[in-house]
C-alpha cells in the first residue's frame, strides 16, 4: 500500500433525522473535519449533514463529487484521482454506511484497484441493526434487495425466499420503496405459511422505531403503519 497516497474513508450517517452525535461515534465527526473532498448520492442532503456534524466547517471550502444515477461512468472513474496526491477523500452515505445496498460500492472496488486504502468507519445499519433485534438466527442470513415489483412475481419471490429460509435455517432479509410497503406486507401476510416468522423493522433509531417478530398468523391480528417510513423484512422459517 502506497502510503503517500490519499485515503478513502467509509463514513456512515444517521438512519433518518435525529442527532448525529447520539448514533455515531467521535470519531466521524473527526473524520469528517480533516476531509475536504467528499463522494455524495445527493449533494444537497451530505451538506446538510456535514454542516450538522461539524458546523465550523468551509461549506465553500469543499470538493463534492456526485454518485447518483445521473453520474457519468467515465467522470466517476476520476474521483479517487485527488488521492495520488495525498489528498484523502470520503464516501458519505445517503442514510447508514456506505455500499451496503448503496451505490457507493463501485466506488470501494475502484479504490482497491487503485491500491488505495479503505477505512470503514463505524455506524448505523438498518440491515444488521434490524438483524441483531429479530430473534433471528445471526450465524446465516441473507440480504436480498428489493423484491419484484410485479404482484405475482413478487408472490413467488417471497414462497422461494421461505423455502430458502427453511432448507438452509437462513433468515432472508429485503427491502422496499417506502411507499410500497403497505403492499409488500399485505403479500407477505398471505403468501407465507402461517408458522412463518416475519420481522417488520421501520424508522430504526428513531423516536418513532418499531421492532416486530411474529408468526404470520398473529400478524393477521397487528396493523403497523408502514406506508412511507424506511423498513426492513425478514423471514425465517422452521
Amino acid at each position: 500500500m502506497d502510503n503517500k497516497k490519499g485515503f478513502l474513508y467509509l463514513i456512515p450517517t444517521t438512519l433518518g433525522d435525529n442527532e448525529p452525535m447520539e448514533v455515531l461515534p467521535v470519531l466521524v465527526k473527526e473524520v469528517i473535519e480533516k476531509l475536504d473532498c467528499f463522494i455524495v448520492e445527493n449533494e444537497k442532503t451530505a451538506r446538510k449533514f456535514i454542516k450538522r456534524i461539524t458546523p465550523g466547517k468551509s461549506q465553500p471550502a469543499l470538493t463534492i463529487f456526485s454518485l447518483d444515477k445521473y453520474a457519468d461512468k467515465l467522470e466517476v472513474s476520476t474521483y479517487l484521482d485527488i488521492c495520488a496526491k495525498g489528498v484523502s477523500v470520503g464516501l458519505l452515505s445517503e442514510a447508514g454506511v456506505p455500499a451496503i445496498a448503496d451505490p457507493g460500492a463501485e466506488i470501494v472496488k475502484m479504490a482497491h484497484q487503485k491500491n488505495i486504502r479503505v477505512i470503514p468507519l463505524v455506524g448505523p445499519s438498518s440491515i444488521i441493526l434490524a438483524m441483531m433485534a429479530s430473534g433471528f438466527n445471526g450465524q446465516n442470513f441473507a440480504f436480498n434487495g428489493y423484491l419484484p415489483i410485479e404482484a405475482s412475481e413478487r408472490k413467488e419471490a417471497i414462497k422461494s425466499l421461505e423455502k430458502l429460509s427453511k432448507d438452509k435455517n437462513q433468515s432472508q432479509i429485503f427491502i422496499e420503496t417506502p411507499y410500497r410497503n403497505e403492499k409488500l406486507f399485505i403479500d407477505l401476510k398471505s403468501s407465507l405459511n402461517p408458522a412463518t416468522k416475519l420481522c417488520v423493522a421501520c424508522d430504526i433509531t428513531l423516536a418513532t422505531e418499531y421492532i416486530r417478530t411474529l408468526q404470520i398468523k398473529d400478524w393477521k391480528n397487528e396493523h403497523p403503519v408502514l406506508q412511507k417510513r424506511p423498513a426492513i423484512f425478514i423471514i425465517h422459517k422452521e
